[in-house]
């Protein structure tokens, strides 16, 4: 008789119930925003401008570059609380975690490095000197190579994450702000706010083999500023915020085209996808908002209000 009422209780759970953290920049919290439910947004306390945003591997860490703390500091997705705190080297504006999780790396904004820090120890193993004001950072799921891209060099560094070895500089298009591999770690795209494209790389030869020029497309007659870019984890469909454009555009990693555009809030630097993939968020660092995509229905729902300057985004189930 005890079972039926937990029973009923799980299936009245609502349809989607996830949680979504935004990082907002423009003050010290990270948003909790429960779909699903009617909560108020909650603030969880990380120090002043957080900006980039990590998951750990089940879901259960969420890492966050607090800037001006010069820290990467953990919260636990449950009890929405810090648990650890990383001394992560001047300004730290985005990071990848290794896949094994053992190491961070960090992009310093200010200092014009990139800092590898040991998630056991918590000390700094090494620093990597890049081009001036490196923004995004990625690993290759093999963990056996970091990509970061520098925004006043117009360079992507390709890096050896074992030795710190300077591997390759790749000039890309102007302003590169984020960089991502593709799920079976073939190829990596960097983003160009200023150009308004996303180049594409071969991640043995680092040789470009494409480009998707969303500014040629005239997807709108407002600025279009690529920013951040996520994948289905099969691979066959990509997602880019594209800034102050108001837009999120669908790309086909195949052939490069631009397949369908959705409205989004004014400056949409970052986005995630839903834990099913039916659904996309975006942080709205202007409009202080979260806008979400209903990739089944094909449309924008309303917005969620947070409120300050929204930057990084993940969702955790």
């Amino acid at each position: 008789m005890k079972v039926l009422p937990l029973l009923l209780l799980a299936a009245a759970a609502p349809a989607g119930a996830e949680t979504i953290f935004v990082s907002d920049e423009g003050s010290s919290c990270v948003w909790a925003v429960d779909r699903g439910t009617k909560q108020a947004p909650q603030c969880i306390t990380v120090g002043e401008r957080p900006r980039g945003l990590g998951l750990s591997r089940d879901g259960k860490r969420l890492y966050v570059a607090v800037s001006n703390r010069d820290a990467i500091v953990v919260v636990d997705t449950a009890s929405r609380k810090v648990v650890r705190t990383f001394k992560s080297g001047s300004d730290p504006e985005t990071f990848a975690l290794s896949p094994d999780e053992s190491r961070i790396y960090i992009a310093n904004e200010d200092a014009n490095l990139l800092t590898v820090i040991s998630t056991a120890s918590g000390k700094v193993e090494r620093e990597v000197e890049v081009g001036g004001e490196p923004e995004g950072t990625a690993v290759s799921p093999d963990g056996e190579t970091i990509v970061q891209t520098s925004e006043t060099s117009s360079m992507a560094h390709v890096i050896n994450a074992a030795t710190g070895k300077l591997r390759a500089n790749l000039m890309v298009d102007s302003r590169p702000r984020f960089v991502t591999f593709t799920p079976d770690g073939k190829r990596f795209w960097v983003s160009s706010e200023v150009r308004g494209t996303v180049e594409v790389f071969d991640a043995a030869t680092f040789a470009r083999l494409g480009k998707i020029d969303f500014e040629a497309a005239k997807l709108t007659d407002g600025v279009i500023q690529p920013v951040g870019i996520r994948f289905t984890r099969d691979g066959k469909k990509a997602f880019v915020a594209l800034g102050r454009a108001k837009l999120v555009a669908e790309v086909d990693p195949q052939t490069l085209r631009i397949r369908r555009t959705w409205p989004v809030g004014f400056r949409a630097w970052n986005l995630a996808l839903s834990p099913d993939e039916t659904r996309i968020y975006t942080a709205d660092g202007l409009d202080g908002t979260m806008s979400i995509i209903d990739l089944k229905a094909n449309k924008a729902l309303p917005p969620t209000k947070l409120g300050g300057k929204p930057w990084g985004i993940e969702v955790v189930r």
